[in-house]
């Protein structure tokens, strides 16, 4: 993985802007730890840092590739897993490689295919090729949206870069945020609607699109969207699809040239990748296969069961590593260094995130880089098989709005009445929800309940998962730490997202379809096991601080989050000392302690970026 940033400007010479670039390139510096590269021409500018993960000799970027007088640039993050397929191919075509690295295949791909290219990669991207004959700049994402990849146009100087910070690193952009990204930070947070950037100006590629940049302007379109129709499989040859799709999808996945390691839960999701992992190891006699699960000081006495998280993950992991042979690590994190790095976490990602759901693992991450550089995550499993509770809920599937996010009066009751008014909060977040079930790919005949349920699923999709997929990829690439996601692979999401719900709602349980297809893989009380989500503190030192730090700041007349919050109502529940919200603030994890833990991350990123408001 890697970090990627650069701009075309038609007006400038840019030879001469190799010290922008640089300081635009070190603004990644996390992401590639490992080496940088720069190059300038008359109107591109093109930047990139390195994580070395395959072919650390020959992967260097930014790479640099003629065919005939032509000449190609590349500045790419991410990992093309179907890379030995598409040598043999490009070979059979006549092409030759000066390395092993998915970069330079990536790069003659396009070259051969120009920007269908896309269609044929099996991986997790964001990448910009510069065509210095066409003079043209094309970009494109991963269907699912692992990568990240923002841009912005300032006058005739288009601007791009892994994070937005790299864009903020160039002397034409400016942290100004509106009304409607003051609407996204207090009434969509820590979720953000998809292609938006939060900052004015500043934009997303969205999942599975892609970008063309020349003389004539902007052009996007979708290369790859989802279909709806008939599943043709029976039910022993759908388990079989799944079980096959998923060991080669996770197969695939561990390929790498640097130590990789599996995150261990004791979940079903998290426990399948590791078994499969595991045989491959042993199939292919690699050592050991190390994995790691992460918990909080003193949880064990304070948790206590609930609908959202039915038991605690320890003895299921001890369960799932001894079964499996795996060399578990417990890496165990403390109040103290939770708060702290919730001003690391709001670096990370530019933005306020998911409070210590986002710091905790970035400190979780920063201890696996200690011991591996790659490592496999469960992110996905749920949200298309369908295990969040909104798939099984009444009140969370009948409700017309996003599911994960219903403490809509509350976020309103927050924000200052003055700014309120020029909002429009509850139209905003009802726009954003119509808009995106306009997308959704219906399938004629439907019943109502089962469109409904498509509707879930793509709402899933488009927005719970691209927030838990943006957290994975800031925290962990914080701290040169490379997630894959085996469950993102977009065979296994087409196959899946087609199977009707009673088969994915195998002998009545919750993601039985998956259950069933890893039967002989792990032992049946693991199968057996409820979902439980990522875990969180349940100490009450963690709210206890956080509510301190947060009073801190209602009580400085100089915070930068004033001029956006009702001061009144954030005190009184302080004050009100009530340790559950009436309905999650967001998702299933985040609730009072997250909620002003999510407060002093938007007062922090107000006053460390410099925020202008303007609306």
């Amino acid at each position: 993985m890697c970090g990627i940033t650069g701009w075309v400007d038609w007006n400038s010479n840019l030879n001469a802007q190799k010290q922008v670039l640089e300081t635009m390139v070190g603004t990644l510096r996390n992401r590639g730890p490992d080496a940088s590269g720069c190059w300038l021409s008359n109107h591109a500018a093109i930047g990139h840092r390195r994580l070395s993960v395959v072919d650390p000799e020959g992967g260097a970027q930014p790479m640099i590739r003629q065919m005939g007088n032509r000449t190609y640039v590349i500045t790419y993050n991410g990992e093309l897993y179907n890379t030995p397929d598409l040598r043999r191919e490009l070979e059979s075509l006549g092409h030759t490689f000066l390395s092993h690295s998915d970069t330079e295949v990536l790069l003659v791909s396009y070259i051969e295919w120009g920007a269908k290219c896309v269609e044929k990669f099996n991986g997790i991207f964001a990448f910009g090729i510069w065509s210095e004959d066409d003079q043209s700049l094309f970009m494109a994402r991963d269907r699912i949206g692992v990568k990240p990849l923002f841009y912005t146009k300032k006058n005739d100087v288009f601007i791009f870069g892994s994070e937005i910070k790299a864009l903020l690193a160039h002397p034409l952009v400016e942290p100004v945020v509106d009304e409607d990204g003051i609407a996204e930070i207090f009434m969509i947070g820590p979720a953000r609607t998809p292609g938006c950037g939060v900052y004015k100006g500043i934009n997303e590629l969205k999942p599975g699109e892609c970008l063309l940049y020349d003389r004539s302007g902007i052009k996007t379109y979708k290369y790859w969207r989802l279909k709806s129709q008939s599943h043709p499989d029976d039910i022993d040859t759908t388990i079989t699809s799944i079980r096959e799709l998923f060991r080669d999808s996770v197969e695939r996945q561990l390929v790498a040239d640097v130590p990789v390691c599996t995150l261990l839960s004791g979940g079903v999701d998290s426990s399948a990748i590791t078994a499969f992992s595991a045989d491959a190891f042993r199939r292919n006699g690699m050592p050991q296969l190390h994995t790691y699960s992460i918990d909080y000081r003193d949880n064990e006495k304070f948790f206590k069961a609930n609908n959202f998280q039915p038991n605690s993950d320890n003895y299921w992991i001890n369960r799932v590593s001894e079964f499996l042979g795996t060399k578990h690590h417990y890496i165990v994190v403390d109040t103290p260094e939770l708060v702290q790095a919730l001003e690391t976490a709001v670096y990370a990602k530019d933005l306020p995130g998911m409070a210590d759901i986002d710091s905790s693992l970035y400190l979780f991450c920063r201890e696996i880089k200690k011991g591996a550089t790659v490592a496999l995550s469960g992110e996905c499993a749920d949200e298309i098989f369908g295990g969040y509770p909104w798939f099984h809920r009444a009140e969370l599937f009948n409700a017309d709005t996003f599911p994960w996010s219903l403490a809509i009066e509350q976020r309103q009751s927050l924000i200052s009445q003055d700014i309120r008014k020029l909002l429009n909060p509850d139209e905003y977040v009802s726009q954003r929800y119509r808009a995106t079930l306009a997308e959704v790919p219906t399938l004629d005949g439907e019943e109502p309940q089962d469109a409904r349920r498509r509707e879930l699923f793509y709402l899933n999709m488009c927005w719970f998962m691209a927030t838990l997929l943006d957290r994975k990829d800031r925290m962990s690439m914080a701290t040169g730490l490379e997630v894959r996601v085996p469950f993102c692979d977009h065979r296994l999401v087409e196959y899946v997202w087609n199977i009707p719900w009673w088969m994915k709602m195998y002998n009545g349980r919750e993601k039985g379809i998956l259950r069933q297809a890893l039967r002989g893989v792990l032992p049946e009380d693991v199968l057996e096991r409820k979902k439980s989500p990522y875990p969180k503190t349940h100490n009450p030192s963690y709210l206890a601080a956080v509510s301190s730090w947060l009073l801190e700041i209602l009580d400085n007349r100089n915070s930068p989050i004033h001029a956006l919050i009702n001061t009144d109502v954030v005190r009184s529940m302080l004050e009100s000392r009530e340790t559950t919200l009436n309905r999650p603030w967001f998702g299933q994890l985040m609730n009072t302690a997250q909620l002003y833990a999510y407060l002093i991350q938007v007062n922090l990123w107000l006053k460390n970026y410099k925020v202008k408001i303007k609306i």
